[in-house]
């Protein structure tokens, strides 16, 4: 099959995306234990976050750096979900995609699946001239990573799957605001920074453009066919 519906939602609260993913993903699941396997499309949701922190469910509260008060007084939305890593921020100038995808209609290697996504954005970046990889033992897209002082992650990464269905996903950061990541250590990660595109190259870039990249290369990667766009921003 292989198929995938692309949902560009433009800016949406988190707890509103997070849910329709959630629905999304319970379909293929329940469709799966009725029917044994699923053969519908599978899709990847493109959607840019008002100010929000969230926490994996393995990550430690002690990470976020601020108090209830300061997030209220901020405007900053603060979730616990069911995805793997520890504490990260989304907000405006960000690109946030989640696959929900049937790993089954392709491989069923999460490690794998994870390399995958962090290879889209390594390749992306390569178009802008951002020399990008991986930090060894740890998720994500990195520049610098070999040169401790130096590393700073660019993209942060977080699934969950069950019954080899995947949601929650990626966030590259384009023209983020990088100021909201010191109110937490990012990832848990501490002694690293965090960039963005627009950091590393000093100027604005034009977003519906990276996350046209992001999909051919990603389609490419995965070998899956783009069935059509619903909702372009």
């Amino acid at each position: 099959m292989r198929n995938i519906i692309v949902k560009q939602l433009g800016v949406m609260r988190y707890e509103e995306a997070w849910q329709y993913q959630d629905q999304l993903f319970q379909q293929i699941i329940q469709s799966k234990m009725e029917l044994g396997s699923y053969s519908g499309p599978n899709y990847l949701l493109c959607v840019e976050h008002p100010s929000v922190y969230t926490i994996g469910k393995s990550g430690k509260i002690e990470n976020l750096l601020v108090s209830e008060d300061f997030l209220q007084q901020n405007e900053i939305e603060f979730y616990r979900n069911n995805r793997g890593g520890d504490i990260t921020y989304h907000g405006p100038g960000q690109m946030v995609i989640y696959p929900v995808l049937d790993l089954e209609q392709f491989f069923t290697d999460l490690k794998k699946y994870m390399r995958l996504l962090e290879e889209a954005v390594i390749r992306v970046l390569a178009e802008y001239g951002i020399r990008a990889g991986r930090s060894e033992g740890e998720t994500g897209v990195w520049l610098d990573s070999d040169i401790p002082e130096k590393a700073r992650k660019i993209c942060a990464l977080g699934v969950r799957t069950s019954r080899w269905v995947s949601m929650h996903g990626l966030a590259l950061n384009i023209n983020t605001d990088l100021s909201y990541f010191n109110h937490i250590i990012p990832c848990g990660i501490a002694g690293k920074s965090v960039t963005s595109m627009q950091k590393e190259l000093n100027r604005t870039i034009e977003q519906k453009e990276v996350f046209k990249r992001f999909l051919y290369h990603f389609r490419e990667i995965l070998g899956a066919t783009i069935l059509k766009e619903e909702n372009p921003c």
